[in-house]
Formats: structure tokens, sequence, C-alpha cells
């Protein structure tokens, strides 16, 4: 019996829709009751919101695709300006009538001539008085825009029947209905970040769930090879999500892992060597190459076909050049620095900074020093959160005497008095200065995922950041700028 039921639409429909979006029946079911039937009015807007690759965008073009409603989709990281946003929906709008094959782009600088246009734009097309959907992916990028730009999509359903009513004073027939309009928002935020302070139509929200392994079990077993059964490759998927589920729950991510290392697992039923029952042989056969696969989840270091070519190689994961060459990271030379230290600040306790890091700490002997603090291996433990002023103090010490002392520098002296009155030294200001022109790295390093930043910006103590690369990274990062860094870390005393 089919879980997606509606009168509006044939059952056959229906039946191929649920069969396009596995494990997502309860919400396609929930949009096919909040659309209802082609002609009638609907909410005026809709929120939905979710993680990453929960299935929000494919759903929706799927159920609008399979429906044959009259939609447009947009996605605002694409268009992230309101001008260039609000041409691209009326340059679509005007692409749905099969009469009009190259619209050309239409001048809309504000919402209002958007109003005006996108009316004239309807009423040119054959939409048999059917709900039209406006769909803005990626919709927390309108909150980068002017500030009337998403309280005017929210109502936009109400601005341009207002509009058409107000045409229509003067008429004397009013044969015509007016077209309904709805504009679906699909963001990975919730509603609260998005409401502005002055208030404005609330939408109805959907949420979606993240996948759980059953529904990614599911999902990825869904379209198997036509060579190989089903029941062979749902027991690879297994496999694959028994590695990989703890660290990556990304289903495109974990799509693009199958299907790179499938080939590999197939290896001993090509050659003959096992059938597909034989379990054992098959795992023992693929486990060394989804452990460095496990290398690069997200990083995208190499691309499919350097990925097939080293699998040929059959190598070690430390000799494949270019599959987590970490010594290839490009980043500029005090960034290499700033990242080190942040390694040091998340794998150091803080009562060793001063044993490693303070110039005149006296002599502290070696012994009498492991037998006070118990010692417990950090790099078992896991990177620790550190304020951003440890972080800085470190990266004094360690980048103290490899300051070029360039003219670019001493020109910025005059900005480097601080709240207490006084003027740095110089050694100290250039020190300074370096940490103000290279400050933006934090971010970049955020950014690239190899620091991740602990709570919120707003906190009244300041940021925390923890280091997430690995030990071998931060050794390729510190050979390249003939930084020693195992004699800056506790754990190798």
């Amino acid at each position: 019996m089919p879980n997606l039921e509606h009168p509006a639409y044939p059952a056959a429909t229906l039946l191929r829709l649920e069969s396009l979006v596995p494990c997502r029946e309860s919400q396609v079911s929930m949009l096919l009751s909040i659309f209802g039937e082609r002609q009638q009015f609907t909410f005026p807007s809709i929120f939905i919101y979710g993680h990453k690759s929960s299935g929000k965008t494919y759903v929706m073009q799927t159920l609008l695709n399979t429906l044959q409603l009259p939609h447009v989709f947009v996605n605002c990281v694409e268009y992230f300006t309101s001008r260039l946003l609000l041409e691209e929906i009326l340059i679509q709008l005007q692409n749905c009538s099969s009469e009009t094959k190259h619209a050309s782009r239409m001048l809309c600088d504000t919402f209002n001539d958007f109003v005006r246009l996108f009316k004239q734009a309807v009423a040119s097309q054959d939409l048999q008085d059917q709900t039209l959907y406006i769909v803005l992916d990626r919709a927390e990028q309108l909150r980068e825009m002017e500030a009337n730009i998403l309280p005017a999509f929210l109502r936009l359903q109400e601005l341009y029947t207002c509009k058409k009513l107000a045409e229509r004073k003067n008429e004397t027939s009013a044969s015509q209905t007016d077209r309904n309009v709805t504009v679906v928002l699909l963001s990975e935020i919730v509603w609260e970040l998005f409401r502005p302070s002055t208030g404005c139509f609330e939408p109805f929200t959907l949420y979606f769930p993240d996948y759980s392994i059953g529904h990614l079990q599911k999902i990825l077993s869904h379209n198997h090879p036509p060579e190989y059964s089903a029941d062979f490759y749902a027991a690879y998927i297994n496999i694959l999500l028994g590695v990989f589920y703890m660290v990556c729950r990304d289903l495109k991510e974990l799509q693009h892992l199958a299907a790179l290392n499938f080939s590999k697992y197939c290896e001993p039923v090509v050659r003959g060597e096992a059938n597909e029952r034989d379990t054992r042989k098959l795992w023992k056969n693929i486990e060394p190459h989804l452990k460095k696969a496990m290398q690069t989840v997200y990083l995208r270091e190499i691309s499919s076909s350097q990925w097939e070519r080293l699998q040929c190689a059959d190598g070690e994961p430390g000799q494949l050049k270019g599959l987590s060459a970490h010594a290839h990271v490009e980043l500029p030379y005090y960034s290499k620095f700033l990242l080190i230290a942040a390694y040091l600040a998340s794998y150091n306790p803080v009562r060793t900074d001063k044993r490693f890091f303070l110039k005149h700490h006296g002599k502290i002997k070696k012994t009498s020093f492991m037998k006070k603090h118990e010692k417990t291996s950090n790099h078992l433990l896991g990177p620790k959160p550190f304020p951003l002023d440890r972080l800085l103090a470190i990266l004094y010490s360690i980048v103290d005497n490899r300051v070029a002392p360039t003219a670019n520098i001493f020109s910025q002296r005059p900005l480097l008095a601080f709240s207490r009155g006084t003027i740095l030294d110089q050694e100290e200001s250039l020190l300074h200065v370096i940490v103000l022109m290279h400050f933006s790295d934090i971010t970049s390093l955020v950014t690239l995922q190899l620091l991740a930043l602990v709570g919120h910006n707003d906190q009244l103590d300041g940021p925390r950041y923890k280091c997430t690369v690995s030990l071998d990274f931060i050794r390729a990062i510190a050979r390249t700028v003939n930084f020693d860094i195992i004699k800056y870390l506790y754990d190798f005393l």
C-alpha cells in the first residue's frame, strides 16, 4: 500500500514520487497536504530547514517536477544580490512558457518593480489559475541583502493580490481569477535566526531531520550496479557505513565514497578468488583502501581518477603522493606558525606553557616535573579548547626570532598604542603587527576546518578554538618552516 495519497494527483504519479524520495515520505506527505490541489490557495510562505544533505533541495525539486507544478527554483548563493535574484526569478518565469525559449533580462531595481513585472509575467503564462511556487535555496543568504527583501518575499502573495485588486477597481468584468503564489525558503539554519527585529509574517515551518544509519543504508543500496545482486551491494554499503558513519553522515560524501571504492571491493570476485558471500575475504581486501579513504573525507585532495590510479598502484598510505600530502598544503608563512601555535595550545596542558615558551623560567627538573603531574597522553584524549590570548602568546614565543624588520612593518608602528597608554618596544611591536596583519588568517583556518570555533564569538571571555589537524599534518607543516614541533609537545618529553 503506498504511503503517499492525495485525491488531486494520480496514484501512479504518487507511487513514482514515493520511489524517488525514499525515507522522506512523511515530509512529502506533509507538503502535499499543504499544497492542496493545483488551483487552491496555499500558505503564502513555507520555511523548510535541516542540516546539510538532509534532502531538502532534492525533495522539493523532485516533488515539483514529478507533479508538474509551475515553479521557479533559484539558488541564493549564485544570485547573491537582490537585483540578480529578482531578475533571475523573472527570467525563469518567462521561460516557463513553451513559446518563450530565450527570455531577455529585465531590469529590476526595487521590489516594487519586481511585483509589477511579476504580475505581467504571470499574466502572460498559461498557468490555468494554478499556484506558482518560488523556491529560494540557501535562503540564509537573504539576511545579507536589503532589510526589506525577506519580509517582502514572505508577503509576496499578499502584495501580488492587493496589486491585482487595485487594478480591477474600475473594471466592469472580473472574470479572471487571481493566481496564487507561494514562496518556499530552504535553509540550513532555524527560523529564529531569520526573524527580523521589527517582526514579519511568520511562515509555515517544516523540519527535515538527519538521515539515520538505516535510512542511509536504504538510500545508498537503492541504485546498485545491475551486474551484481542487491544483497551483495547492500553488504558493501553496510561495511562502508560501519567505517565512515561515526565521522561522516553527509549523504553526498557517502555516495562519493561508495562509488569510489566499490571496484576495489569487487576485485576478489572479478579475479575468481572469492564469491559474493565470502565477506571475510572481501573485507580483508577492502580494509586498507577504506583506511586510505578515511584520510580524505570531505577534503577532496585528489580527483576520482587520481584515486583510482593510486588504488591500482597498491602502495602504502605514506607512499601515496597527492593523497593526504599535507606538506603540499599552501598556507602563508605566518599562518603556518599560527596553526602550529594552535596545535601546541590544544595538546599541551596550560601548566607546561612556562616550561616551553618562557625564556627565563629557571631550571625545572624533568623527573620531579613528571612525578608531580601524572602523565597521560593528550593525543589520545583529543584536542582541548583554548582562548585566543593563549594562542597569541604562544605565537609570540615561537615566531620571536623569525620576524624580518621591513619598512612596511615599521610604518604600522603608530597603530600599536594600546589602552594601557604605553608604546610597545620595537620587538613587541613587530609581533603585534604580525598579528594585526594576519588576524584574518584565524578565520581562514576555521573556514578550512583546520581550526574549530568552540562556542560563540559573542562570549564575554572571548572566542575559544581547538586545532583539528593530525600529528602527521602538523609535523609536515612544521618541516616547511624548519620548526621542530616535537620538542614543544608535552607528550614527547
